[in-house]
């Protein structure tokens, strides 16, 4: 998701949390090779990676690896440091490329081929390098816009609902968004205007947000754990900006690690602003544990893990037969008719896009 994806962690006292079933209790659950391997496998990500310990221990119990998870900053981030050490990567599997960024990651020759278990249980339409196998789907969520409840309420205003709203007067000075060029979200909010009013319209857009005081942060963290005013982080450092481009899925964080639980959500979501992300994870080129990384990627696609998944990161499975949380499903439905674009479309046109949206936002 990522999108991912998060598809993203909430700073919001997160812990790891479940019990679930064992990993590769089952043939059909695609939790691991049974190879009985050993030593250690790598899995390199963006800072967003959650999996209850638990479930990650049953894991390394049936597979014999041990896992080692090295977190490298926002998706964005993460995915350029991967492609600037692919000779020499720091670990076997990579996790958190999404659909806005995977051709720069395929184009580069990050990963190998390997079809993991159980992929045929993933909804046809996440999949992706069908012909190759060179990524695995393993999320999918929607880059939306946040909004603080409380903030409308007070000030006696309607939230917005579409992107046409944000740059209305009403809601001047309120939004604050990622960096497209650096952070995941941040593409993912740009790639949905260009859908929305294509090739000759998403600049003249842009040009609206930023007389109507859109404010740019370099990362998701920032955008909404500092600067949103709905959020638990925000709250205590202050935030001022009661709009902020997230996800659909993170409404549910704000209930579900708030102590007292509140009924519903202090945060909600324009259902307008809404693309939709997801997010692959492959084998390293160069893994120096490949077979390590194969039955990770098998675990990554379990029934065991994807059902973990949505409480840990907040984001959607992808496999068909995995079951969402209730608390997930009720606070942070997926968008019904999110913005979505061409793989191809976005390999071609996402530099150019990027470079134009920095030149006319930032400078």
């Amino acid at each position: 998701m990522s999108i991912t994806k998060k598809v993203s962690v909430l700073a919001v006292g997160l812990g790891m949390v479940g019990t679930l079933a064992a990993c590769g209790s089952s043939s059909d659950d695609g939790g691991g090779s049974g190879s009985g391997g050993s030593g250690t496998v790598t899995l390199v990500s963006h800072d967003s990676w959650a999996a209850s310990k638990d479930v990650l221990a049953a894991f390394e119990k049936q597979s014999g690896y041990k896992v080692k998870v090295l977190e490298d900053g926002d998706a964005g981030q993460a995915v350029n440091k991967a492609i600037l050490t692919k000779d020499n990567p720091q670990g076997d599997v990579f996790f958190g490329v999404d659909n806005t960024l995977l051709s720069r990651a395929l184009d580069n020759g990050l990963f190998q081929p390997y079809e993991a278990k159980g992929s045929d249980r993933i909804r046809p339409e996440y999949r992706a390098d069908r012909d190759k196998h060179r990524v695995t789907p393993v999320d999918t969520g929607d880059v939306c816009v946040n909004y603080d409840k409380a903030y409308f309420a007070k000030h006696r205003l309607s939230p917005p609902k579409t992107f046409d709203d944000l740059a209305k007067p009403a809601y001047k000075d309120l939004l604050v968004t990622e960096n497209a060029g650096s952070s995941s979200p941040g593409l993912g909010f740009l790639l949905g205007t260009a859908a929305k009013y294509g090739d000759d319209g998403w600049e003249g857009y842009w040009k609206k947000l930023k007389a109507n005081g859109v404010k740019v942060v370099d990362s998701w963290e920032q955008a909404y754990n500092e600067e949103f005013s709905g959020s638990a982080g925000g709250k205590k450092a202050g935030g001022d900006r009661p709009l902020v481009v997230s996800y659909a899925s993170s409404p549910p964080a704000e209930v579900v690690y708030a102590d007292p639980q509140p009924d519903t959500a202090p945060t909600g979501v324009a259902d307008g602003t809404c693309f939709r992300q997801v997010e692959y994870a492959g084998l390293l080129a160069d893994a120096k544990n490949p077979e390590g990384g194969k039955a990770l990627l098998d675990f990554l696609v379990s029934k065991t893990f994807q059902e973990d998944m949505p409480l840990n990161m907040f984001v959607y499975p992808v496999r068909k037969d995995a079951q969402v949380p209730e608390a997930f499903a009720k606070f942070g439905p997926q968008a019904e008719d999110p913005q979505t674009l061409d793989p191809a479309k976005i390999a071609g046109h996402r530099d150019p896009w990027v470079k134009s949206w920095t030149s006319l936002v930032l400078k």
